[in-house]
Order: structure tokens, then sequence, then C-alpha cells
């Protein structure tokens, strides 16, 4: 039996369900998983580990217990694959999703305002918006591995290709892989055709990269959509139309401090709803591979609850 603890005012009837990463944070996340760990029990809250040895696993895990209504929120420790794991559990749901940052990108919990880093502070903010957690919108989406959630930024090209590279690089570490792997990529990159209807209007791009853009950030720390918001209902459709490769070398640095958007090859598109066709390219969403084109995306208003403070 579950006895009800009183988390900053309100009543947990039902554990917590608990996803840990031990591989996040480059190998890190073992160790602040401990720290999860105590912290959840120094707080006195009942949990269940929900962890089966695989991704796929955890993710089946999660649903269940979110389909049975026998958690009162789920928390992912680790990167924004995870944050990616519990938004395709708790999406379009009742039951919150909170989010423990200790990978290496944390994009996610940096578009929340979530502390990263620090297992102890971000469990704390967890617990305290656990009654009244903040509801933002996500990305409903479909492509040749069916349908699924994303959060933050699906991508279709260019930005898709580097993350695919900077996944399969074993050095260097951490965020630095991207910039190598774009190198990489760009060597032998020649722009994409994109067939698009966006809103139900058809449209031919040719573009080095189109982005489906929920949040500002991905790839840890690009600033892609600086003007996106997760709470306004709309996505952002972020164009970089054919340029040379030297040019795209130029410009995709820039993107780190979102100073891209002035550049005339630079496009935002907002939208509802989108259909991207590109040919048989991977899609990446939140990092994480996510089939291949094509690509449709729907934003739903208000789809995710979120442990998270209300940001101003």
């Amino acid at each position: 039996m579950v006895v009800p603890t009183e988390v900053a005012g309100a009543t947990q009837s039902r554990p917590i369900g608990v996803l840990i990463n031990p591989a996040s944070g480059r190998g890190r996340g073992k160790k602040l998983g401990a720290a999860v760990w105590q912290t959840l029990a120094d707080c006195g809250v009942a949990t269940v580990n929900l962890a089966g040895g695989s991704y796929e696993n955890d993710l089946a895990n999660a649903r269940a217990a979110v389909a049975a209504g026998s958690i009162s929120a789920l928390l992912v420790v680790g990167g924004d694959g995870m944050v990616h794991l519990g938004v395709n559990a708790c999406g379009n749901t009742a039951v919150p999703l909170a989010i423990v940052a200790t990978g290496t990108g944390n994009d996610s919990a940096a578009t929340l305002g979530l502390p990263i880093g620090d297992p102890a502070a971000a469990v704390r903010v967890a617990l305290e918006n656990l009654a009244a957690p903040r509801s933002v919108d996500i990305l409903e989406c479909s492509s040749s591995k069916g349908n699924w959630l994303a959060f933050g930024t699906v991508s279709a090209g260019f930005d898709a290709l580097v993350n695919q590279k900077a996944n399969d690089l074993r050095f260097p570490k951490g965020p630095s892989r991207y910039q190598v792997a774009l190198i990489l990529e760009l060597l032998k990159f020649r722009g994409i055709h994109y067939r698009a209807v966006i809103d139900g209007k058809p449209r031919e791009i040719d573009a080095m990269l189109c982005a489906v853009a929920n949040a500002p950030r991905f790839g840890a720390g690009m600033m892609i959509a600086p003007h996106a918001k997760v709470d306004t209902g709309t996505l952002e459709l972020f164009i970089v139309h054919k340029i040379s490769r030297l040019e795209l070398l130029k410009v995709f640095p820039k993107v780190y401090s979102g100073r891209h958007v002035t550049h005339p090859a630079v496009e935002f598109v907002t939208a509802s709803e989108l259909t991207l066709e590109c040919g048989d390219r991977p899609i990446f969403a939140d990092g994480e591979y996510a089939g291949r084109s094509p690509l449709n995306v729907k934003v739903r208003d208000g789809g995710l609850r979120v442990c998270a403070p209300r940001l101003a």
C-alpha cells in the first residue's frame, strides 16, 4: 500500500514512475541517478522503478503505467533522448512529465527553465510543481517509423544528417562532436529539394535544410528558432534556402547565438500542420532517430503537462 505523501502542499496517492538513463552525461548518469533516488527518499516520495533494460522496454513500461493510471507522474533522468521517451509516454494524457536533466545537451530542460546537472535541485523543482503542472505544446508526427510525438525540434535535412553523423562519432565527446560532424557532412552535401504542404498549401523548396521547431533550441544549445515558444499553439518551419557550402559553413555556427536569423537565406514560416517530402532521408526528433521522409507534423496545443515552473 502506498501511503499518501505531502509534497509542496499536494497529496501524492500514487507513486512516481522513475526512468534513469545510466549512460547520460558522458557516463555520469548512474552516479547522478543515485542522487535522484536519494533525494526522492529524503522527500518521503513513493516511487516505482520502470526500468526495462532498454529504451524500447523503458518506453513500453512507461506507457503501460500511464495507461493503467498507476503513477502520479513520470520522472525521467537523462538528456533530451529521455525527454523524448517521456513525451511519447505522457503526451496527450493527464499524467505529467518530470525532467531531471543530466545529459550533454539538455535543450528541453533549458527551454523549460529547469535545473541542469543538479539532480537534487531538479527533483525538488519537479515535486514543487507536481500538484499544478504546466501545459505545453507538443508535435504529433508521422514518418516511415509510424506515429510518434516530439517536444523540441524535428529535423529533415542537413541538420538531420549532421545529427546522424554526430551520433556515430566516437570522438570527440560532448557538444563539440556536432561541429566535427558538420564539417564531415558538408564535404559531400549538395542541397535538398523538398515537396511541402504547409497548412494545406503546396510549396516546392530548394534548401540546405528544413526543420520544424516547437522550442527555440536543439543540438546542445543551437538557437535554431530563438522566437519559438512551447505554449503558442503554433510551430515554426525553419528553412535555410539553397546556398553554397562555403556560405552554409559561415551561417551554420551562428545558430548557437541566434544571429543566423538575419541571413537572407533563412526563412521562418509559422504554421499549425505541415508535410515535408525529401526522398529517403533520415528524420531526427529531439536528437533521436525517428524514421525517414516523408514527414508530417501537427502541433498539439497544450498536449503535454510538465512539472516545471511557468516562465514569464
